[in-house]
């Protein structure tokens, strides 16, 4: 079973549909009201629910999913019925074997209600039509740069080595960036700012700093950095705060940061391997959304 713990939870909707051909004389018995067995329609409609809501159950590494939808219609034909299932869930992984499990199961019944007086019916296909959410609706970038920043005295002095600084790099890469070498700072506000400044200059479209966050005496990034911005982003520093909450209780101690200083977007994380991994689960590839609205660019859909 996938490890799905490090994704953020979207909407996501799945459809599909499924093909059953029969005689024409099956198809008046359902629209008469006819048939041997009862309504196959109405059985079919739960039946597609309830395989939706049990595919773990059938499917072994499907991971449980809280559904929030079911929708099933049919279209009944001249010799055939089209079965077309759409189910929606927010959660952290797609639902298309939900949708595809619902539109089986569905066809499925209609055969057995209706075997006893059609024996020539066929399943002729169960098809996924679509699916959305999650990283493929993301847009993201891949030719985008990003500067790291290590504010740490430790560092600085040489005294104890770089872990967050680096892990953070090779993040960063893996989401497509590029990222040049690492600077590192004493947690001082003017070697604060000179090193944000001279990142912005560079016209990085990111800059994270690692370090200074917390509640300890020497930890000032935040103080240092934010007077400087042109507008706060809370909308990263919530998903920040909320993602790293799930997964650590003494993540409300810590004290991250975003904002905007001209077209470069700046966020201040703790000094630690855990903190930027988490950091990283929770921005991309959403954020690099934020680039082409900042060149000017629509908000999409």
């Amino acid at each position: 079973m996938r490890d799905v713990s490090a994704k953020v939870s979207s909407l996501r909707t799945a459809r599909a549909e499924a093909v059953i051909k029969m005689s024409p004389q099956s198809i008046e018995l359902i629209r008469t009201g006819k048939a041997p067995k009862g309504d196959p329609l109405g059985v079919a409609r739960v039946a597609a629910i309830q395989a939706a809501k049990n595919t773990p159950i059938l499917i072994p590494y499907c991971h449980s999913v809280p559904l929030d939808y079911v929708g099933v219609d049919f279209e009944l034909g001249d010799d055939s019925i089209l079965v077309t299932i759409d189910v929606k869930a927010i959660y952290k992984t797609g639902v298309e074997m939900e949708a595809l499990t619902a539109a089986a199961a569905a066809v499925l019944n209609l055969y057995d209600l209706l075997k006893p007086v059609d024996e020539e019916m066929e399943i002729l296909r169960v098809t996924l039509l679509e699916k959305t959410g999650g990283k493929s609706d993301a847009g993201a970038a891949s030719d985008f740069s990003a500067a790291v920043i290590v504010v740490s005295d430790r560092v600085s002095r040489g005294v104890a080595d770089d872990v967050s600084g680096q892990h953070l790099r090779e993040l960063l890469r893996a989401q497509g960036a590029t990222v040049g070498a690492i600077r590192v700072v004493p947690d001082e506000a003017e070697a604060i700012l000179g090193a944000v400044r001279e990142a912005v200059s560079a016209e990085s479209d990111l800059v994270f700093t690692t370090g200074g966050t917390g509640l300890g005496p020497r930890d000032i990034t935040p103080e240092s950095v934010i007077p400087i911005l042109d507008s706060r982003l809370p909308g990263i520093e919530d998903q920040l705060f909320a993602y790293s909450r799930e997964r650590k209780a003494t993540a409300m101690l810590g004290r991250p940061f975003a904002g905007r200083i001209g077209k470069t977007i700046v966020i201040g994380l703790p000094g630690s391997p855990g903190a930027v991994t988490d950091a990283v689960g929770a921005l991309f590839p959403s954020i690099t959304h934020a680039f082409h609205i900042i060149d000017g660019g629509d908000h999409g859909g």
